[in-house]
């Protein structure tokens, strides 16, 4: 007979976001949509081999495609932060080890996605300082894929959600490395004003803001920078340390208004002939569709653009 106990007081779940996060009373976090973990290896569709790298606080998984023990040509390198909110997935959950099996055998490329520490137990800023350490640590070439198989003059970063902000704040620190490029897929920013179709009502700009300000307790709210890039303080779009921007949007997305926003912004800070701004809009499609929906003719489309992105540098 099935227990009809009550639950206890340490049951009791005080703040939950979505699928993505729920934290109890006890402190015991749970994680609902996360999936297990899947190992590295030999991914046997693309023949793409990957690795996993311990990088101390945070690790990063490498993955090298085929056409490299054939042509012995250097790759671009991407590095890519997966999305979450910053609370929740990594480098290891199955959607992002398909993604970036597909992605490095598509371009050819060399990937190397981080796996940031994660808050409420590591909140922010420490994935942002595992994204530049991570960076930091591919352009020392001081892993041997990367030092034989990597073009370092060819360091793209790339990311989606949480994943497309860190790229951004990647690009726009003041000793920034020099990028050839940034992709952001379905990047989360916010800000108090609403942009485009994004709700004007109080409680609708609470709710866009609530995860950023979990995971970030020391922020100033939606227009600390790092959560909105065009508010009035933050570093000018002129300063971003890359060639090129690619920016992903897609049609069901609440934050479609807020990624066009950016690359229209970042196109008037760079004037004609600066900075080159590609934007993508996927119609019929919602926030990161393309982790859940790998093998439709949209997921295709955008990865076929990526493609043509990274090897037009």
């Amino acid at each position: 007979m099935a227990s009809s106990a009550a639950p206890t007081v340490d049951d009791e779940v005080v703040r939950e976001f979505g699928p993505l996060l729920r934290v109890y009373k006890s402190g015991r976090i749970d994680r609902p949509i996360v999936a297990p973990p899947v190992a590295p290896g030999l991914d046997a569709t693309t023949g793409v081999q990957s690795k996993d790298v311990d990088l101390g606080v945070y690790s990063a998984r490498l993955y090298l495609p085929p056409s490299v023990t054939t042509s012995g040509a250097k790759l671009p390198v991407i590095v890519y932060i997966h999305g979450g909110g910053f609370v929740a997935e990594s480098a290891r959950s199955p959607n992002y080890h398909r993604f970036l099996n597909d992605l490095a055998s598509a371009c050819p490329a060399l990937g190397v996605s981080v796996d940031y520490r994660l808050a409420p137990e590591h909140p922010l800023p420490a994935a942002y300082d595992d994204c530049r350490a991570a960076l930091a640590w591919v352009l020392s070439g001081a892993d041997p894929w990367v030092a034989a198989h990597g073009d370092l003059a060819r360091v793209f970063v790339a990311g989606d959600s949480a994943g497309g902000n860190a790229c951004h704040h990647l690009a726009i620190q003041p000793d920034a490395a020099r990028l050839r490029g940034a992709v952001l897929i379905h990047p989360w920013f916010w800000g108090s004003e609403a942009v485009g179709e994004e709700p004007r009502d109080p409680a609708g700009r609470a709710m866009g803001a609530g995860l950023w300000l979990f995971a970030c307790p020391g922020t100033t709210g939606a227009d600390d920078p790092r959560m909105n890039p065009m508010a009035q303080d933050a570093p000018g779009l002129d300063g971003l340390a890359c060639e090129r921007v690619m920016v992903c949007t897609a049609e069901g997305d609440f934050l479609r208004w807020r990624g066009r926003a950016y690359s229209e912004a970042v196109t008037a800070a760079r004037g004609a002939g600066g900075l080159e701004v590609e934007l993508l809009e996927t119609e019929g499609e919602g926030h990161v569709f393309y982790l859940f929906k790998p093998d439709c003719d949209k997921t295709k489309e955008m990865i076929d653009r990526i493609v043509a992105f990274v090897n037009a540098a």
